[in-house]
């Protein structure tokens, strides 16, 4: 696709430490230039996880921060399509885990922007992950303090970014689905950017923290097959196809619909189990 751009692919980016507390696979810290995936959109994260960048008339907003030393990679990243920390306004997030949220309180102490997000989210994020239903104290980051915490539906407005929130609770139980419209080669193309839709060693039948688990997994698998979604994104950047490296690559094109649908299925077959 011809808006999909990239800085130099030569770059050799140094793969940021590991965590003590929390290891994760090289991918996840491995930085990447900042590649465009729409007129307003860019992706500025790491080749495994997810960190989007959108940039409006009246400001930035920052969609997932990934693992907590990716914070000052983003923040160079920011300067790098002429953001500076201040013209970040906004940060919205998928989920409440660690390799999704864990640089967001620098990300807020250094740039001043709110941290939007859902009462379930909201907990979990001022505990820094303790007490999480599924991982107890595995997945710690520094605690998160959100600034307004958003209905499903709701919609998240700077000057001419409009995005809108839906709720999919299952991999988390306060997980997020954004869909907004951007422009991809001249095109308006609504966007979705969806959690993930997995269940990772879940108790997933008479769960004590989470009852209804498996209930919610289903209206969830119901509602991302209905959002408006001409081009999905994923957090984990490989579960939609994506390849995030000196370029933009495509493994496959995954739409909403068989995003829901493969994760129904994986569901299935780990109750099976």
């Amino acid at each position: 696709m011809a808006a999909y751009s990239s800085f130099s692919a030569a770059e050799n980016f140094a793969v940021l430490p590991q965590l003590e507390t929390y290891k994760v696979p090289e991918s996840w810290r491995q930085p990447v230039a900042p590649l465009k995936i729409a007129g307003n959109t860019w992706q500025i994260g790491t080749e495994g996880i997810t960190s989007l960048l959108l940039k409006g008339s009246e400001g930035s907003i920052l969609i997932d921060g990934g693992m907590e030393q990716t914070a000052e990679h983003l923040l160079e990243n920011m300067r790098r399509l002429g953001v500076a920390p201040s013209d970040l306004k906004l940060i919205l997030h998928s989920q409440a885990h660690a390799d999704h949220v864990g640089s967001l309180a620098e990300l807020k102490r250094a740039t001043g922007a709110q941290v939007v997000t859902n009462a379930e989210s909201a907990v979990l994020m001022a505990r820094g992950g303790a007490n999480d239903i599924h991982f107890a104290d595995e997945l710690l980051y520094p605690p998160i303090k959100a600034d307004r915490i958003l209905h499903d539906g709701e919609q998240v407005v700077l000057g001419d970014l409009r995005l809108r929130v839906h709720f999919i609770p299952g991999h988390t139980p306060g997980s997020m689905a954004w869909t907004w419209e951007d422009a991809v080669d001249g095109k308006a193309t609504g966007i979705a950017y969806v959690d993930s839709l997995t269940a990772p060693g879940y108790q997933l039948i008479n769960n004590p923290r989470y009852p209804n688990i498996l209930q919610d997994f289903r209206k969830s698998f119901e509602r991302v097959r209905n959002l408006p979604c001409d081009l999905l994104i994923t957090p984990h950047a490989g579960a939609s196809g994506w390849v995030f490296k000196g370029n933009i690559e495509r493994d496959s094109v995954i739409d909403c619909k068989e995003y829901a649908d493969k994760a129904e299925q994986d569901l299935k077959l780990v109750q099976l189990e």
